[in-house]
């Protein structure tokens, strides 16, 4: 993640200020009504419908790639969308120090990469270090909305929301009511490949971003940023974040 992340709107491209305050991030798309976050839009398919089909809520887009960033970027201004604003960085990093907690009543994660090799797992967007970081993003009441094709990633993911006593689990087995949401999705049901399709609701208030990651995190991006090293945030597995090499990404 550069020192400034990039954010898009319908106006263009531009620096990424946000300081994690929710004044900061509610300048992105000043008229009101309820956020949505995507972490991983790739090519922006089922954000940008969304936000068409519901113009009176507001929806964020979080993507590493910078291809598909730009892909998506251009396909937002033709399209003039006003609800919608667009990040470029690592989304640890900008739920841990850019963005404020608590800001969703939506968050959608789809086929992100399920990192198979051991060595390779502390970078999983949904691991035990980073877990509270994703639904901490979550107002409460807040639903959180999940499918892999990677069988044993999704299992695990079921595991560990199962274990979370403020989260309601529940398991689509027979897909989403409007059919599939991304081109992953709709490429995999084609070939009849098995779908882990989860939806976790956040009840009452009892889950909140934990304070000591957010505060290593800080810590890692004030030291990355004076090195002036190119680097993203990754959990190294006992709920501290390390900065390394962005992986890049499968979404």
């Amino acid at each position: 993640m550069s020192e400034h992340s990039q954010q898009a709107t319908a106006a263009g491209v531009s620096p990424f200020r946000g300081d994690g305050t929710p004044a900061a991030l509610a300048a992105l798309v000043p008229e009101g009504g309820p956020w949505e976050l995507e972490i991983g839009f790739g090519k922006g398919r089922y954000l940008l419908a969304r936000a068409a089909a519901e113009p009176g809520r507001r929806f964020l887009g979080i993507e590493v790639a910078g291809e598909y960033f730009r892909l998506a970027a251009g396909r937002l201004a033709r399209r003039r969308l006003a609800n919608v604003a667009l990040l470029r960085g690592d989304a640890l990093a900008l739920l841990s120090t850019r963005l404020p907690p608590r800001f969703a009543a939506a968050v959608h994660v789809y086929f992100p990469d399920p990192w198979p090799k051991k060595r390779h797992r502390k970078r999983r967007l949904f691991s035990t270090a980073a877990l509270d970081l994703v639904l901490g993003a979550l107002a409460p009441g807040g639903v959180l909305s999940f499918a892999t094709d990677f069988v044993a990633y999704g299992e695990e993911v079921a595991a560990l929301l199962a274990a979370e006593p403020a989260v309601e689990l529940e398991r689509l087995a027979g897909g989403w009511p409007e059919g599939p949401r991304t081109n992953y999705e709709a490429k995999y049901v084609v070939a009849g490949r098995p779908i882990v399709r989860l939806r976790a609701r956040v009840a009452g208030d009892g889950l909140g971003v934990r304070t000591g990651a957010r505060d290593d995190l800080t810590i890692a991006v004030t030291a990355r940023r004076t090195s002036g090293a190119e680097a993203t945030a990754q959990p190294d597995g006992m709920g501290r974040f390390a900065m390394t090499l962005p992986p890049g990404s499968r979404q």
